[in-house]
């Protein structure tokens, strides 16, 4: 992609609307092959990034989903220990004994499991998701930091990997706990705000074109005003989505309070904060907004 326009374009074409910020953003991130860490509340776009940017490219997207005590095991390769035995018995039913060949053997690449990590370097091209890197400890991290430095793995039986094109990197993180400096300084780095209304009821209307258009603006209004409310977990605009496409199953083409509280469970996830939304004069909401 030439220029962060053209980046933007493809980009809309997949349904995924960006602003000047990010699409200079990812502009520099392919031109750079910069990794790009991408960081804000869950559900405004992170990992949808991710996947309009390998849609755009025409790349496979591969996802790595971090949690707590990931290790490279199980992100960047392992040995098929299974087959690896299979092959050793049947080389000593046939009578092979020399041990260096054998070992050999063992750990051919036929026998090796590449893991989300290690599948990205040797993918040409490739977009590679690392999902909820906060999630992850920190000595992941340095274990991460270093593989996106070099785009090579060394394994001890095989030698030295390496992408001769370095994989798109995507990491998210919710802020559950601050990722260390040093890897961030590895990456490009953009915020995911909550959109506003424009925006937001643009993105909903283009992710759900059989929506009618009076739900979209009542849904996003009332996301809206949720947002503001001083929720466990504010809504994000995957919810927006939710919402509206749960309503639109009901067959519903707009909506009042009474129905917004019956489908509160689309778009909240905390007891709490259902509580406060019901405590919330959804009907002015509607009005406020003239819709």
């Amino acid at each position: 992609m030439e220029d962060p326009e053209q980046v933007r374009a493809r980009l809309e074409e997949t349904g995924y609307l960006v602003d000047d910020g990010l699409a200079v953003t990812c502009y520099l991130a392919l031109r750079l092959h910069r990794p790009l860490f991408c960081e804000g509340d869950a559900g405004v776009g992170k990992t949808a990034l991710a996947s309009a940017l390998a849609e755009a490219l025409g790349a496979p997207l591969i996802r790595l989903q971090c949690h707590e005590g990931i290790d490279a095991s199980q992100a960047l390769y392992d040995w098929d220990f299974p087959r690896q035995l299979l092959h050793l018995r049947a080389a000593e039913a046939a009578g092979v004994r020399d041990a260096d060949r054998l070992e050999s053997e063992l750990y051919d690449r036929r026998f090796l499991i590449a893991r989300p990590l290690l599948q990205a370097l040797q993918t040409e091209p490739s977009v590679l998701l690392v999902d909820e890197i906060d999630r992850a400890d920190d000595e992941f991290e340095a274990f991460l930091l270093e593989l996106l430095s070099e785009y090579a793995v060394t394994i001890p039986e095989l030698g030295t990997l390496r992408a001769e094109v370095p994989p798109v990197v995507v990491l998210t993180s919710n802020r559950t706990r601050e990722v260390h400096d040093a890897l961030k300084r590895r990456c490009l780095y953009h915020w995911f705000d909550h959109p506003g209304f424009a925006r937001e009821l643009a993105i909903v209307r283009r992710r759900l074109p059989g929506v009618s258009a009076r739900l979209a603006e009542q849904v996003t209004a009332l996301v809206q005003a949720l947002r503001g409310a001083d929720l466990v977990k504010p809504p994000g605009v995957a919810e927006t989505i939710d919402w509206a496409e749960a309503l639109a199953a009901l067959g519903a083409t707009e909506t009042d309070a009474e129905l917004a509280v019956t489908t509160l469970g689309s778009v909240l996830k905390y007891r709490e904060d259902m509580d406060r939304a019901r405590g919330l004069d959804l009907t002015a909401v509607l009005a406020a907004r003239g819709v």
